[in-house]
């Protein structure tokens, strides 16, 4: 998170959409430690789990309706994007771009062109693709500020390969 994020400033307030039980909440809040977190988590187990970490409001309820009028420095989505029907995709950009003043991070597989991976035995439950891409495309007023790659095999924090993108809203 921290190599993520190096290139924001003044993130005092985030919104993950998908959190599962908060191991980005509690990352940020090694970073930030005053910040203040809200998450959207449609698994009860996983929402109980994440609302023991100080700090963070979470909603109970699937992105598709979540609905509120504030806004958050930081957007985040860490693996969800590739789980999301295609015919909903551009709602869950429009709230990843709605709730965020300033940055928008996301985490996720990636494909320069859409994918269709089979999951767990089933097709078409997860599509790599290029979901960065897609959102500068739809909001002009976006730029890519930072992007990288998480390798698996990277001892000191081992997870799944992924790539990340920092975008950030044009200033005013």
């Amino acid at each position: 998170m921290a190599k993520c994020l190096s290139r924001a400033d003044c993130i005092i307030s985030s919104l993950e959409i998908g959190s599962n039980i908060g191991y980005n909440e509690i990352a940020l809040q090694r970073l930030y430690p005053n910040i203040e977190m809200s998450v959207v988590e449609i698994n009860k187990k996983a929402a109980e789990e994440c609302s023991r970490i100080p700090n963070v409001k979470v909603h109970n309820t699937s992105i598709y309706d979540f609905d509120e009028t504030e806004k958050y420095d930081l957007t985040i989505v860490n693996g969800v994007l590739i789980y999301i029907d295609q015919e909903k995709l551009d709602l869950v950009y429009e709230k990843l771009y709605e709730y965020s003043k300033k940055y928008i991070l996301i985490i996720e597989y990636y494909n320069p062109t859409s994918v269709n991976v089979n999951y767990r035995g089933n097709d078409g439950q997860l599509c790599k693709r290029d979901f960065a891409g897609e959102m500068l495309k739809k909001y002009s007023d976006l730029d890519l500020l930072d992007y990288g790659f998480i390798y698996h095999g990277d001892k000191a924090f081992p997870m799944d390969d992924f790539n990340w993108f920092l975008l950030q809203k044009k200033k005013r």
